[in-house]
């Protein structure tokens, strides 16, 4: 039987990405078809005349680069077209009401923020605002004047639980930019971080930028285990952690405070700083206390007004102690200069006149709806997810592959996101998919999308194709 071998006639630079390259160009080719399996490492490299390390690391470049899988025990497989790489770039974050129906991405439903905002900007308008001065809201901040945006930040955190003071709280641009700020501010490159094997995608596209070391962390039900953040500060010197302890990104897993607290007494015994990214927590009414609160000296706490008031309102909060918050502020005049002063304003006058509970109170009925419909939709099958979450996590049945259900999900005008997409180590991800709920404006496309993908999951496991001839 005859096997994939490619022609590296004439190709420059190292070996292993010649490799990659050609395989590359036979997949887009045709040469390699979806699902086709690859010859094992060892078996090229004999075909080849290189050494089994070359070839090793050219399949560990191509997983990276999202155009094979490799499945433990089984082989290296063809990937079916617009894996994570693509999915990222290929949707946009506009709410179509027709063609594909996108539940891959986990933004909150729009909701009546529109008519909210109107209302304050005529307040602005009539009664001018902050004190009569509109002007001041489009100038820079001036550092002899009080700082507005970090009384919203101080209200913000008021109302989450998290104790601040006005040198501890930081305003960014959201919470994914909060995030980049603190790593920006905290890190070094070369430096080694820590998180859950399954996170938050960006982290890792930010950790590449500067130049930091990713390490993934087991997950189970409860989140990230103890023990293995244990074993992994013994042996080495991470410099910090970040976690999504409230409805994990992409698991939906909420730690319990047992769990919370035996990780910040790992994280005290190692001296090692946790990032709690708690943007869903103001969703989930019963949370158990954030890890700010439990151990306030170790802990950067982040939280956005994005998630749970309206996606276009940027305005992200940083909580640190206060040495470390001075370094955040650093990070953020690099990276932006400031907070836009308008959208502080309309935060924090929302926060004080009850919008904000009103909105945050609107986003959890839309989500209990629609985690109905999935609960519904996939009847018999394991999903994770809380009923307030904007996203579930779904576990594929026995003989599935999340690539397979992906391309056959988008054959049938679906868009989701495999595990893969959230995976520290690509190649170890676990076949499951994440579906967002609230991306969707219409419910009735959202029901069509989540009844595609549960009669796809009816029907016989996409084939993992036979072996190249």
């Amino acid at each position: 039987m005859a096997i994939w071998v490619p022609d590296l006639t004439g190709r420059r630079g190292p070996a292993y990405l010649a490799i990659v390259e050609a395989l590359a160009e036979d997949i887009a080719a045709g040469a390699l078809a979806p699902g086709a399996r690859l010859p094992p490492h060892r078996e090229l490299a004999h075909a080849l005349g290189l050494s089994p390390n070359t070839t090793s690391r050219a399949y560990a470049e191509a997983v990276a680069r999202a155009l094979v899988r490799g499945e433990v025990g089984r082989g290296t497989f063809v990937r079916a077209p617009g894996g994570p790489a693509e999915a990222a770039s290929a949707a946009d974050l506009r709410r179509a009401a027709s063609g594909p129906i996108d539940l891959s991405r986990n933004l909150p439903n729009r909701g009546a923020a529109g008519e909210h905002l109107g209302r304050t900007l005529e307040w602005l308008g009539h009664d001018g605002g902050r004190n009569g001065d509109l002007q001041g809201l489009l100038d820079y901040h001036d550092a002899a004047e009080p700082d507005r945006a970090a009384a919203v930040a101080l209200a913000w955190l008021a109302r989450l639980g998290v104790p601040a003071s006005a040198d501890e709280a930081v305003v960014t641009v959201g919470a994914q930019h909060a995030l980049f700020a603190s790593l920006l501010a905290l890190t070094r490159p070369g430096d080694l971080i820590l998180t859950e094997a399954l996170t938050y995608a960006p982290l890792k596209a930010m950790a590449a930028r500067l130049g930091l070391t990713v390490r993934g962390l087991p997950l189970d039900a409860d989140g990230l285990r103890p023990e293995a953040l244990e074993a992994l500060c013994a042996d080495h010197a991470p410099r910090l952690a970040y976690l999504t302890p409230t409805l994990q990104t992409p698991t939906a897993a909420i730690m319990p405070e047992s769990r919370r607290r035996a990780l910040v007494e790992v994280a005290g015994r190692h001296d090692l700083l946790l990032i709690e990214d708690d943007v869903f927590g103001p969703l989930v009414l019963d949370a158990p206390p954030p890890l700010a609160r439990l151990a306030p000296d170790r802990v950067v706490y982040l939280s956005s007004t994005s998630k749970v008031l309206a996606p276009g309102l940027r305005v992200g909060v940083a909580r640190a102690p206060a040495p470390l918050a001075a370094a955040l502020r650093g990070a953020v005049t690099l990276s932006c200069w400031m907070a836009p002063p308008l959208m502080a304003e309309i935060a924090g006058r929302w926060i004080a006149d009850g919008t904000a509970t009103r909105l945050t109170e609107a986003q959890r009925a839309v989500a209990r709806r629609r985690q109905a419909l999935a609960a519904h939709a996939f009847d018999g099958l394991e999903i994770r997810a809380h009923p307030c979450g904007l996203h579930l996590w779904l576990p594929l049945p026995t003989g599935w592959t999340a690539d397979a259900l992906r391309a056959e999900a988008a054959t049938q005008g679906v868009r989701v996101t495999e595990a893969a997409a959230f995976a520290v180590d690509p190649a170890a991800a676990p076949e499951a998919v994440r579906l967002c709920l609230s991306h969707e404006p219409d419910e009735d496309r959202l029901s069509r999308g989540l009844d595609t993908i549960r009669r796809i999951l009816d029907g016989p496991p996409g084939r993992t194709g036979p072996l190249v001839m």
